[in-house]
């Protein structure tokens, strides 16, 4: 284990709760693994609004596109086994396809660069208006010709995964279910992990919800819905912790996996890039790849009714993210990145000096928040409100027990300028001064608002309930 990765693990999870608290969104779980073994996960919020089921990290989310990973690893276990290879053309294993789409490689596919349709001239079954498609209905839009020509562009289908379910079927002779739950979630030895619903009853599910728009409120959509020759393309149904486990298995450099080294280093090879996006993004074979907070990633995320899922690999440091929650609005890729960003910042600054180890905690000001993190031996000022909380973040070098001063800061910061605790009788801290600026403990700045701003508004509600009486 990296030795700053203790001292992350325990402010990650301090960050998601604020953010939960800023967001009111519904539910989230999230779980890392080092080298393949869980070593946080936690949940928080609620599973189901309506009832008030409290979210548990065993509560399995609809985890949609992280269904294209694992069919993607069962095409390179079928490889591996000298079944098919990358540049077969699709139409030598399945029949009644159009011309072109039957000339499109099975690398192409697996890439989404076949040029295929998105999700079909109905794509309803997205909205929760009609139910996924099946065989009968994927096999009527895939004999229509593709969207452009293959080879040209980087264009994602849904369709293209569900064709390849059909290619799994027509080699293996098996369903898709049963083949990739052996072969692939299995061997991967996870334990929480279905290709599509149902689940047993007995299996805890956490239900999506909607936004607060254009209700005004959030409802409970149930997620329980079959996704039929769309399981390859988005069925699956995991947990965060399974999800790490997983994912942490594509590394070419994990030492365990249900996949060759060379499979592995072919399914996270670059090949594609988004032509139109801000954030600079490439897909491989089932997998996309970036770099964020300076560091590469791989992994895949998932967008299902109610859902927002995400999950990565960070090769250099062996570490794997998985953030899910059930809210379509959900913050998944939002609160990934923040995680990406505390983790760089803990990687670049190192674990903290016995001298800092206890300048922490949360303190506030009537108008915001912030957190002391020890970094290295240095103390950051990180903004746990901001979905970047490490941003631009001043440092504190200390100086003494209570005492340090800002020796990094922005311009419009406290650059420069002292810092001291104070300790009340019990010799625990009271108050934290940066500058001039007082923080206190969460409670002593509730009372605070109530007795400078409560009063008023209490004074301003008799006033007017008594002109009203006039």
């Amino acid at each position: 284990m990296n030795k700053w990765l203790p001292a992350a693990l325990d402010y990650i999870p301090r960050w998601i709760e604020f953010q939960m608290g800023e967001s009111e969104l519904p539910g989230c779980v999230i779980a890392i693994a080092d080298g393949g073994k869980v070593v946080l996960e936690r949940a928080f919020g609620h599973a189901d609004l309506d009832r008030r089921t409290i979210l548990t990290p065993r509560h399995r989310f609809r985890v949609a596109s992280h269904s294209k990973s694992f069919t993607s690893a069962g095409i390179m276990k079928l490889r591996e086994k000298g079944r098919l290879r990358l540049d077969d053309s699709i139409g030598q294993y399945v029949e009644g396809l159009h011309r072109d789409i039957a000339e499109a490689t099975i690398a192409q596919i697996l890439s989404h660069s076949a040029g295929l349709v998105r999700d079909g001239w109905d794509s309803g079954q997205w909205a929760d208006r009609r139910p996924f498609l099946d065989e009968q209905e994927l096999r009527a839009d895939l004999a229509a010709p593709p969207i452009i020509e293959a080879n040209t562009r980087f264009k994602y289908s849904n369709h293209g995964f569900g064709l390849i379910g059909m290619l799994i079927e027509a080699i293996t002779g098996e369903s898709y279910r049963d083949w990739i739950k052996r072969e692939i979630v299995a061997v991967a030895g996870l334990e929480e992990t279905e290709p599509d619903m149902p689940v047993p009853r007995s299996v805890p599910l956490a239900r999506g919800h909607s936004g607060m728009r254009p209700l005004g409120k959030r409802v409970v959509i149930p997620g329980d819905n079959p996704t039929n020759a769309l399981a390859p393309a988005t069925g699956f149904v995991s947990t965060a912790a399974d999800l790490v486990r997983f994912f942490a298995q594509l590394d070419p450099a994990a030492r365990r996996s249900v996949l060759s080294v060379a499979s592995r280093r072919e399914m996270v090879r670059r090949q594609w890039q988004d032509p139109h996006s801000t954030f600079g993004s490439w897909y491989g074979l089932g997998v996309a790849s970036g770099r964020t907070a300076d560091c590469d990633w791989f992994g895949h995320g998932g967008g299902f009714q109610g859902f927002i899922t995400r999950t990565s690999v960070l090769p250099e440091h062996g570490l794997t993210v998985s953030v899910l929650t059930n809210a379509i609005d959900g913050w998944a890729h939002l609160w990934w990145g923040g995680i990406i960003q505390i983790l760089g910042s803990f990687a670049r600054r190192g674990a903290p000096t016995a001298r800092v180890r206890d300048w922490t905690g949360r303190w506030w000001t009537p108008w915001y928040a912030i957190d002391l993190v020890p970094m290295g031996h240095r103390v950051v000022i990180a903004a746990p409100g901001m979905l970047n909380p490490v941003m631009d973040a001043s440092e504190i070098t200390v100086s003494s027990e209570n005492e340090g001063r800002i020796t990094l800061a922005n311009g419009f910061a406290n650059h420069g300028e002292t810092v001291r605790r104070v300790r009340g009788k019990n010799g625990r801290v009271e108050e934290l001064w940066l500058g001039g600026t007082r923080c206190v403990p969460e409670a002593k700045v509730v009372a605070e608002l109530e007795t400078r701003y409560g009063k008023q508004r209490g004074a301003r509600a008799l006033k007017t309930r008594r002109a009203r009486a006039a």
